[in-house]
């Protein structure tokens, strides 16, 4: 027997030192190692030995299987080094003393300031979370107080996929899912619903210098036992102050909007003109961003939240038509454009 495991050892080397690829260095181990290899076979032999000669037969088996595969490691790693310098051989010299002649990229102006006011929101207790942009009509409807045929549901020209699903038109799509998702924490542990969810919104509008059919959003919604609109007004007006580092005079007006009664809009003085009036004002002085209010009684049960116990806002802040105010961009269109000239000129240190 002890023959047989020289013989082997001695076939094995020879075979290993004529593999060139890793594909044949598998074929390779599997023909030595695998189940049906020269060594298991090896190993069922033992079984026409005695006691005595199994002990020390074994143990010169499994010290054979222990070379042939630290043999094949050792090649595997080999063949590795030569895979890389041959890639390494086909690559164009280049010479990396030579300065870069790439200009460095820019973040777009709505991420500097999604992460802006992420960043604010944060500080104040808020989570932070990401939701789909296909949903379906009764996350973007039903669960908001918005049954089907309800006349508001022309407010949005909504484009609709052939399997029933939707492009969101309003964050406010994921309402339901977020009180779900904290209702227990709420509920168990008196933990307050604090989220903001950022994303982008779709709407079969015509565009022009203040509409878009593609256009960002952050809704934020805040639960818990006696909240009130005064608790609304300060965290915009916190949000707004840390974004624009100054006093940004608001104001609120009615606003109907079925998930929140009472419902509100949330305007802000133009920057662009200073409240003179533009194109991106319509010639109003004022620039709505904020539809807001305190979340529906039916929408709080949807979410599996008794209104009779609790309360909270919500609001759709419009990203797009704040990173407008905030860097003086008078049309809307530039964002989407893809234009290096209208966009590179936004850069982020962080």
């Amino acid at each position: 027997m002890a023959d047989k495991t020289n013989e082997l050892k001695l076939a094995f080397a020879e075979a290993l030192s004529k593999v060139n690829t890793m594909e044949e260095l598998e074929n390779l181990r599997v023909e030595y190692t695998g189940k049906k290899g020269y060594i298991t076979g090896l190993m069922q032999e033992m079984k026409n030995l005695s006691p005595e000669e199994k002990k020390v037969f074994g143990q010169t088996v499994n010290v054979l299987k222990d070379e042939v595969n630290e043999k094949i490691t050792e090649k595997r790693e080999e063949l590795k080094k030569k895979e890389l310098e041959a890639e390494l051989a086909r690559m164009p010299e280049f010479d990396i003393s030579m300065p870069p002649t790439l200009k460095r990229g820019s973040y777009h102006p709505i991420t500097l300031v999604q992460r802006q006011c992420e960043e604010v929101f944060k500080s104040m207790g808020f989570a932070i979370e990401d939701y789909s942009e296909i949903v379906t009509d009764y996350e973007c409807f039903e669960a908001l107080n918005i049954p089907k045929d309800h006349p508001a549901r022309d407010m949005q020209d909504t484009y609709y996929l052939e399997n029933g699903q939707l492009l969101k038109s309003h964050t406010s799509a994921a309402q339901n899912a977020i009180y779900k998702k904290y209702k227990d924490a709420l509920i168990n542990e008196g933990k307050p619903i604090k989220a903001i969810f950022p994303g982008r919104c779709f709407r079969n509008e015509a565009t022009d210098a203040c509409h878009e059919n593609t256009f960002f959003q952050m809704e934020g919604v805040m639960v818990d036992k006696n909240i009130s609109i005064s608790n609304l007004i300060f965290f915009m007006k916190t949000m707004l102050s840390e974004v624009f580092q100054k006093d940004i005079k608001v104001r609120l007006r009615p606003g109907f909007f079925p998930f929140v009664e009472p419902g509100f809009e949330l305007d802000i003085s133009c920057l662009i003109c200073g409240g003179e009036g533009c194109p991106s004002c319509k010639h109003s002085g004022w620039l709505e961003l904020c539809p807001c209010g305190m979340i529906h009684p039916e929408v709080l049960k949807a979410g599996g939240i008794d209104p009779e116990e609790y309360t909270g806002f919500a609001f759709g802040l419009g990203l797009t038509r704040l990173a407008m105010m905030k860097y003086g961009i008078k049309d809307i269109r530039d964002l989407n454009s893809g234009s290096l000239k209208s966009l590179s000129q936004f850069t982020d240190d962080k």
